[in-house]
Parts: C-alpha cells; sequence; structure tokens
C-alpha cells in the first residue's frame, strides 16, 4: 500500500509543484495518473522515489513514512520499484542482453540467477530474438521493451512508467500498453503516468486526474477527462 498523506511540494520562488495531495493506491492496482505539462505529475513520483522531499506531509509505503528511512532502508525500498521512463535511459555500449544483466548484477544476483533470468523477461517482452542487439540496433519500441524488461527482472512491487509511450508512434504505444497490463495481472503494482488520452482510454482501469499540483478527479474505471 501507497499512502500520500496531505502531501504539499512548493519550491523557491513560491512555485507550488504539489497542494494537499492526499491519496492512497492498493497493491497490484494499476492506476493512470494524468494531467497537463506541469500538473504535478513527475513531483509526485520524484515523492514516491524519496528524490526530493516533501514541504508538508508525509508518504507511506507499507505504513513506514519513506522520507524517514536511511540509507540502508531507502536502498531496499527502492529495490522494490522498476522505473520506465520516456527516453528508455539504456546504456548504447551494452546489448539487449547486458542491460538487463547490468540491472541485476547492481542487486546482488548471481551469475545463474543473470543467465536464467535474462532470456526468460525479454521473451516476456517479446525480444527473445533481440538479445545481443545494442540499442542503436532496436526501434523505439523495442528499446521501450527492453527498458520493460530490466525494470521487472528484480522482481519489483512496483513499477513506475514515467511518460512511457511519448517517443512512440501509435502501434508501439499500443503494445507498451498490453505489456504493462500484463505485468499487472501477474501481480505487479502499476503506476502510469501519461498526458496521452488513448493510452488511459485503453487500459481502462483507475484515473487520477491532476491540475496544478491538486487532484481533482479520482475515478474508480475512469476516462481521459481534460
Amino acid at each position: 500500500m501507497i499512502y500520500f498523506d496531505q502531501v504539499s511540494k512548493l519550491y523557491t520562488g513560491g512555485h507550488t509543484a504539489l497542494d494537499k495531495v492526499t491519496l492512497s493506491i492498493a497493491p497490484k492496482e494499476f492506476v493512470s495518473i494524468v494531467g497537463h505539462s506541469g500538473a504535478g505529475k513527475t513531483t509526485l513520483i520524484k515523492m514516491l522515489l524519496a528524490e526530493d522531499i516533501p514541504t508538508q506531509g508525509g508518504v507511506f509505503f507499507e505504513s513506514s513514512d519513506i522520507h524517514g528511512f536511511r540509507r540502508p532502508q531507502l536502498n531496499s525500498f527502492r529495490r522494490r520499484i522498476g522505473t520506465v521512463f520516456q527516453d528508455f535511459r539504456l546504456l548504447p555500449n551494452k546489448t539487449a542482453y547486458e542491460n538487463i544483466a547490468f540491472a541485476m548484477e547492481a542487486a546482488g544476483k548471481s551469475d545463474e540467477e543473470i543467465a536464467s533470468d535474462v532470456p526468460h523477461v525479454l521473451e516476456l517482452v517479446d525480444l527473445g530474438d533481440k538479445m545481443w542487439n545494442f540499442p542503436h540496433e532496436l526501434s523505439g519500441g523495442e528499446k521501450q521493451r527492453v527498458a520493460i524488461a530490466r525494470a521487472i527482472v528484480n522482481q519489483p512491487d512496483i513499477i513506475i512508467a514515467d511518460e512511457p509511450t511519448g517517443n512512440l508512434d501509435p502501434i508501439n504505444t499500443f503494445e507498451i500498453v498490453q505489456i504493462l497490463k500484463k505485468i499487472n495481472d501477474l501481480g505487479t503494482m502499476v503506476i502510469l503516468t501519461t498526458h496521452n488520452k488513448g493510452v488511459v482510454d485503453s487500459v481502462g482501469g483507475r484515473v487520477i486526474t491532476m491540475d496544478s499540483g491538486r487532484v481533482i478527479r479520482d475515478d474508480k474505471k475512469g476516462k481521459y477527462a481534460l
């Protein structure tokens, strides 16, 4: 369970990025967070990753305030989250296999686990035949699928997909959404931020709408309403 309790974030100059945001996200839930640029979506994600600190309020994971974690606790918490970004963030000098293996090495996994799990997650995202390709040899959609495989290979409790289809065409966008839904069906919480109406409507789950740092709608079976 994730719980944002009256979270506000004020930046220098008086800009309010978040304004008393209160919401909870249950385990295994698929939530789309929508809003125009500057609505507060990215700041909300930074709060959850403890990359930024609230000016007021708290962010809780399983009843613990994540901003009160010491470094070892924070590292352990972050290992329970897989993150997918709009710009892929793959290492250009490593193959698809090596990019995913690198994430497992960082988590302390053994060579045997890496050899077993990397091919499995590449098959899960339909890239078993691209295992030894470098990023420059992959399409945008394929790069994003490698990024998703890297995010899920350590079996996190939460996947955060921050505008994951922003650089993709409609066909690849559809494929990425289907993969995220498949991951959610397997029991992983998925938090998706997007301003793409088609993506939100195709997911068909809970939609949280933000505007000027505030939650203005929270629909259990929502559609894109901006």
